[in-house]
């Protein structure tokens, strides 16, 4: 249960963050989103930061690092999960799974919120 209110409040204050930075910056430039592209470079730098000093030292304790990473990173974007894990495919020589599931990644994405405004018309 202490896990799952760790999470519930890193991911709260990330969303929160994330809405006043897009909301702020998104209107600077007409087509393109200035908001949301600092808080995906910026989640992935810190998502980076938090697994690295998880998995190299004892810096962060498990607890600490499922608040920041899961909880904040989760709910600041969605996107440093997703570099991360790039990396980490990248980094373990996993070409043909890096390939399939960046791409997979980004035409579903695109496809579901295709789907999900053709659905919303149908509503």
């Amino acid at each position: 249960m202490k896990q799952l209110l760790l999470v519930f409040l890193g991911g709260g204050i990330g969303s929160m963050l994330r809405y006043l930075v897009s909301k702020s910056l998104n209107t600077h430039f007409q087509y393109f989103f200035l908001g949301t592209f600092l808080v995906n470079i910026i989640g992935c730098l810190l998502i980076g930061l938090i697994l690295g000093l998880s998995i190299k030292t004892n810096y962060l304790t498990p607890n600490q690092t499922l608040l920041l990473a899961t909880g904040f990173c989760g709910g600041f974007t969605t996107f440093s999960t997703f570099a991360f894990e790039k990396h980490s495919l990248l980094t373990s020589g996993e070409l043909i799974h890096f390939s399939i599931y960046l791409i997979a990644s980004v035409v579903v994405g695109i496809a579901a919120v295709s789907f999900g405004l053709w659905l919303s018309k149908l509503l």
